[in-house]
């Protein structure tokens, strides 16, 4: 109801196509959402950033990355980065997670 027949006629022959712009990667039927690489790409240098510094203190870092509900981008940066322990919503964490974490850093 907000254009008259006459503007619909005229306009017919034009397609139009949304695209969704979100980093979380979470729309369905698309391989990969505009925002989601650059947001990888940003995440992988800041863990580059500070992966020598850890090393060098010896120390294990945190690292917490967006997502809302979905784990894509977590996921796919503790895969690129080797990371030893990843948290995603889609696979909740068992009740005894921090045990098993502490037994696993001192092995």
């Amino acid at each position: 109801g907000g254009i008259t027949a006459e503007e619909a006629r005229r306009s017919s022959h034009l397609n139009i196509v949304g695209l969704v712009g979100s980093i979380d990667n979470d729309f369905c039927g698309t391989d990969m959402t505009i925002g989601t690489d650059s947001a990888l790409h940003r995440i992988i240098e800041i863990v580059d950033a500070i992966t020598t510094t850890a090393q060098s203190h010896q120390r294990t870092f945190v690292l917490e990355v967006m997502g809302r509900h979905c784990g894509y981008l977590a996921l796919i940066t503790a895969l690129a980065c080797g990371a030893d322990w990843v948290f995603i919503p889609e696979s909740p964490p068992e009740d005894d997670w921090e045990d098993h974490l502490c037994r696993r850093l001192t092995e």
